[in-house]
């Protein structure tokens, strides 16, 4: 009795195995893409939360600064809730 070779033994020989790429054929028009409103939203957010990773540690006397300062009942006053308020609006271009 014979045995004949039936294929490979090697069980992978048929992914090595690749064929060649085509060239896809010219036809003057441009790739692009489109993004949903999500994703532009999360990409945001995404680029925020590394810039604030990238961000200097935190200045403990800055902090320690504006503490005292909020302790004081005074500071908080019209002209400064009016002024917090205009560099909101302006920020937001509202």
């Amino acid at each position: 009795m014979t045995i004949e070779k039936i294929g490979s033994t090697d069980p992978l020989s048929n992914l090595n195995k690749t064929d060649k790429t085509q060239k896809s054929a010219k036809n003057g028009k441009k790739d692009t893409i489109n993004l949903s409103e999500e994703a532009k939203s999360k990409a945001e957010i995404y680029n925020a939360t590394e810039a604030a990773k990238m961000a200097p540690s935190i200045r403990v006397d800055r902090v320690e600064e504006v503490k005292k300062k909020l302790e004081d009942p005074s500071y908080i006053n019209d002209k400064l809730i009016g002024d917090l308020a205009d560099k909101i609006i302006e920020y937001f271009e509202i």
